[in-house]
């Protein structure tokens, strides 16, 4: 086992139609407005930006995110990642009743040395502060949706 790989998925029901979800999905430099551990997104071109997040624990993440799939059809946002984590994320945006189910699925390796020689002990750690980011999220974005 590679204790530095992890494997997320998280599943947010909305009360929101998927165009609306998607459309606030797909505008990262956005995401600090209404999710709290997106610290910062700096767009370097239409593709492309660098994004520093922060959760619970007392270290920032900073990486560049490259689109590789943007389908609104599909209700697909995929990106590259590579710096402090190393791998890709994939939202996909389908109906769900009324509302949305917004899935996010995400594959990295941690390339932060801190975090890497705190590997084998901190996993749980580091599990527990993705999903709080998580939930923080699926929070802000629940907010966001209800005040555009």
């Amino acid at each position: 086992m590679d204790w530095n790989r992890y494997r997320f998925l998280s599943l947010w029901s909305l009360p929101a139609p998927p165009a609306a979800v998607y459309a606030v999905l797909e505008r990262p430099e956005d995401y600090p407005r209404w999710w709290p551990q997106v610290r910062t997104v700096t767009r370097l071109n239409d593709a492309t930006g660098v994004l520093t997040i922060r959760s619970v624990l007392p270290y920032a993440m900073t990486f560049t995110a490259h689109e590789t799939c943007r389908d609104p059809d599909a209700g697909i946002l995929e990106i590259a990642m590579s710096g402090d984590i190393d791998g890709w994320a994939r939202w996909t945006v389908t109906p769900d009743g009324p509302g949305t189910l917004a899935r996010y699925d995400q594959l990295v390796d941690v390339r932060k040395p801190l975090l890497r020689r705190l590997a084998v002990p901190g996993r749980p750690v580091f599990r527990l502060n993705h999903r709080l980011m998580m939930r923080a999220g699926r929070r802000g974005l629940v907010g966001y949706l209800e005040a555009v």
